[in-house]
């Protein structure tokens, strides 16, 4: 049976099946083992893990006397969250189809990657930050998300592990700009949004790249490197003296939690920064759907669940705002129907977001391909609808981007 409980209730023993946060909260390379050592036992206490769940069926349960969610506790109440987000967002007015848009914005990754490398590269060598470059960026990547916010978001989801320091700074930038309007900031608010969002990670260029790259497990040493890196990016910026105190505010805070359980400082509730905590959810969603050297990504839509799942975590009313903004089942997610087939989200409904437009291509019936056919499950003569989310992590679809792009 899975259970889902506190680190503080962990014992030596246990078959740990998953943490229940960030990669970068925790030194353990795997996820799923048998934990049988003290010293990974103390090294889990002493991250930034509130809660794990166990698998009783591999290992030892939990004491009798502890308290523990199911599976099916947790997941109604993700559930529940979700539900009540469905109907009556508010979507943008859109200036260009996603097809369109997609293709302005690959050439903007592309840019953007350069510009980022080379921005990075100069504070490796103790250089200031270009502020005035890095601002036009951020106003080329509003632009964007002006146009159409699915696209570029999107598409910065697909960076490679070798490119993901960089890009994940670009991914972030438009998740912060896309969830700022949807909070309806004022432009300026909306800028510096972005801005955070492009330097949020920027410490991270002390750190050596074999670190950042390595794809084992860190040791305790290398753990220590990686988690000063908010602290060393507020280092960077305070000496550029171009930046505003929110920007800093987001590099040295994107981390912490909102229920005080984050880094560096514990901070908790709104002694957090609404920029902060704006941060802390972008970074964590482009991190997990993004492949790194020692994880697979989830998809857009197993990350909007898990992240529902993470009580404590972030703020409940912008976490739903960004749920709002980017979807229940966000853009390129791979999702099973009522009929069995499985189909890939091209676009979010107006009226509600369980039920988008789709690219219906596989059946699970005959396990075979299936003529693509564009489904507006929200159209009045659709009879189908959204049972689950699948991971391509299993079936290992390899045309998933062409199918959402419409190519």
């Amino acid at each position: 049976m899975l259970k889902r409980i506190a680190v503080v209730d962990v014992r030596l023993g246990m078959y740990l099946l998953e943490f229940c946060g960030a990669w970068s909260d925790h030194p353990f390379w795997k996820e799923r083992f048998l934990l049988d050592n003290n010293r990974d036992l103390r090294r889990l206490l002493d991250s930034r893990i509130r809660e794990v769940w166990i698998d009783t069926s591999k290992g030892r349960d939990v004491d009798i006397s502890t308290a523990a969610s199911t599976v099916v506790e947790v997941e109604a109440r993700a559930d529940r969250l979700l539900a009540s987000l469905a109907e009556g967002h508010e979507k943008p007015a859109l200036r260009s189809s996603l097809a369109e848009e997609a293709v302005a914005a690959q050439r903007l990754c592309i840019r953007s990657r350069a510009a980022v490398i080379e921005m990075f590269g100069q504070v490796r060598l103790g250089l200031t930050v270009d502020v005035e470059t890095v601002g036009q960026l951020v106003d080329d990547i509003a632009e964007s998300i002006g146009r159409h916010p699915h696209a570029l978001i999107s598409l910065a989801r697909l960076k490679s592990a070798d490119d993901y320091t960089y890009m994940h700074s670009v991914a972030v930038c438009a998740l912060m700009i896309a969830l700022a309007r949807q909070l309806d900031l004022s432009a300026e608010l909306v800028r510096e949004a972005g801005l955070a969002g492009l330097l949020h990670d920027i410490g991270k260029m002390m750190i050596p790249q074999e670190i950042l790259n390595k794809p084992g497990k860190l040791t305790d040493e290398e753990f220590i490197e990686v988690y000063k890196h908010p602290e060393n990016g507020g280092l960077i910026l305070r000496d550029c003296h171009q930046v505003s105190a929110l920007v800093l505010d987001v590099c040295m805070h994107h981390h912490e939690k909102f229920d005080g359980s984050g880094y560096p400082y514990k901070l908790a509730g709104e002694q957090i920064s609404l920029l902060g905590r704006m941060g802390a959810i972008c970074d964590v969603y482009d991190a997990i759907t993004s492949d790194r050297p020692y994880k697979l990504a989830w998809g857009p839509s197993e990350a909007i669940r898990k992240m529902a799942e993470w009580e404590g975590h972030f703020d409940p009313l912008i976490f739903q705002a960004f749920i709002k903004a980017v979807g229940i089942y966000p853009v390129g997610s791979l999702v099973r129907l009522q009929s069995g087939r499985l189909a890939v989200v091209m676009e979010q409904d107006d009226a509600s977001l369980l039920t988008p437009k789709v690219k219906i291509f596989f059946s699970t019936h005959s396990n075979i391909p299936i003529e693509q056919q564009v489904l507006n499950l929200a159209g009045k003569q659709s009879t189908d609808r959204i049972v689950g989310r699948e991971s391509n992590n299993v079936w290992k679809f390899k045309d998933l981007t062409a199918l959402w792009l419409d190519r």
